[in-house]
């Protein structure tokens, strides 16, 4: 079982970040759950669900929203300092930020560690631990390409979730599993969402 927080902030793309909760509890990891108000937005926009504010009753909605699996779950709010990935004492094994806005992704390239979003990252990259960033914008301008070339430099993963097509898609979960697979595969962590090229 790994460790591995996951931010979602508010760009869009909510089913990806909702799609990979869902295969990294079905697959026995610990996930720690953090996530802006401006995904609470985009979540309602993107998907209907609402995202409540305090974390005990999104731990209580995304598990009834989720149903059963093997791995835990433990939401933190976006200002709690005391939460264990705050800390490079704590920092568990591996952290996606799905999707990530420009704003979180400049924050975390300039080490602004303002928020539980941005500290958490800060930590990975300090602590040498997996730091996987999903931007969705469209298109890049030369500051946000300067950004993720900062990260990618300072041992960040950027993952923008642009879907392949040789697996044959039929439908629009096909295009967001095939995203989710290849962030599952830079966690280290078995998928059975697309099989490997060649296989």
């Amino acid at each position: 079982m790994k460790t591995i927080t996951l931010a979602i902030t508010g760009a869009s793309g909510l089913p990806y970040a909702l799609r990979l909760l869902e295969c990294l509890l079905q697959s026995r990891q610990r996930v720690q759950l953090v996530y802006s108000q401006a995904a609470q937005i985009v979540a309602r926009q993107e998907m209907e669900f609402t995202l409540p504010s305090r974390p005990q009753e999104a731990k209580k909605l995304l598990l009834e929203h989720l149903g059963t699996f093997t791995g835990q779950l433990e939401v933190y709010g976006r200002d709690d300092w005391f939460a264990p990935m705050a800390s490079g004492s704590n920092p568990g094994d591996a952290m996606v930020i799905c999707p990530c806005t420009m704003g979180t992704l400049a924050a975390v390239a300039a080490g602004l560690s303002d928020d539980l979003i941005a500290r958490a990252a800060d930590v990975m990259l300090k602590e040498k631990r997996t730091l996987i960033l999903v931007p969705r914008e469209a298109p890049f301008s030369t500051i946000h390409l300067e950004n993720m070339l900062r990260l990618a430099q300072a041992g960040a993963v950027i993952l923008p979730p642009n879907p392949g097509f040789y697996h044959h898609p039929k439908t629009v979960q096909d295009m967001v599993d095939f995203v989710v697979a290849r962030i599952l595969d830079h966690l280290g962590v078995r998928q059975d969402l697309i099989a490997p090229w060649g296989e």
